[in-house]
């Protein structure tokens, strides 16, 4: 994919950082004088990025994060191309190839992911760090349904979201009004795993992908798909797909390493394979 223009002097890598390292790739969001708000480019980019960790049998684990203040302010507006007589249609297109291709990237990652949340997160930002399988958050974030602000419809899969995470009367709440969520607050919501002084961020995010990265991948992987799937079945196509899991997981050299270890009464040793 070539260099964004938008930003003159910066490539897109460069607004985008990514390295795989000890199974665990990151992805930093820098563009920290716009509060790592994202345009077109760099979403293409994020799922880019995401699609190549689930099918790398290197990565294990990814961390999503940002630079300075910011995680994401959301989709740059401020970079929007200009539309001119729109068609019927149009809106709709834009949000499902855009935004909701951007949380669906993360939500269908077969690798487990974590939001190590460092600062604002806003409108699309805030439903990509909760899209996240685990979210971490510094002391000074803050989570933010910016939308109604605007006088815009949340999307981003944020009305997919947030009900299956706190349910409908809390979603309603942040989406109705708009206010700024401390961190203390989403802990408490159940939008956070746990909040972190500002300092011990990327330590105890590194610490917690470290330890998805040395487990049994695909086990990760199949029990977040039933975990997902799970909030839109029945009883009996979840117990179904549990089953299914099941039986495929079996199949795998992690599993069998895990029911020898237990025999053994030692350690396992997965490989992620």
């Amino acid at each position: 994919m070539p260099d964004s223009p938008q930003e003159p002097g910066n490539s897109l890598a460069s607004l985008i950082r990514h390295a795989t390292d000890n199974h665990v790739c990151r992805i930093t969001l820098n563009r920290p004088e716009a509060l790592n708000a994202i345009n077109p480019d760099q979403r293409e980019h994020i799922i880019q990025l995401l699609g190549d960790a689930s099918g790398d049998p290197d990565v294990r684990a990814v961390v999503i994060t940002g630079t300075g203040r910011g995680f994401c302010a959301g989709a740059d507006l401020r970079k929007a191309p200009a539309v001119r007589d729109p068609v019927a249609g149009d809106v709709a297109r834009t949000i499902r190839l855009g935004a909701q291709r951007l949380i669906a990237a993360v939500l269908d990652c077969e690798k487990p992911v974590i939001a190590a949340v460092n600062g604002t997160a806003a409108g699309l930002g805030a439903h990509l760090a909760l899209a996240c399988d685990l979210v971490l958050a510094a002391e000074s974030a803050r989570f933010i349904e910016v939308f109604v602000r605007r006088g815009l419809v949340p999307d981003g899969g944020g009305a997919y979201l947030l009900p299956r995470l706190i349910g409908p009367q809390r979603a309603k709440e942040l989406m109705f009004f708009g206010d700024a969520l401390t961190a203390a607050d989403a802990e408490r919501l159940g939008l956070v795993n746990r909040v972190v002084p500002d300092g011990e961020l990327d330590k105890t995010a590194r610490e917690w992908a470290a330890r998805l990265a040395t487990g049994p991948t695909r086990t990760l992987a199949l029990t977040k798909q039933l975990v997902n799937a799970s909030l839109d079945a029945d009883r009996t196509t979840a117990f179904a797909a549990e089953a299914a899991a099941q039986e495929i997981n079996m199949t795998t050299q992690d599993a069998q390493e895990g029911v020898t270890s237990f025999v053994e009464r030692r350690n396992p040793k997965y490989r992620g394979r």
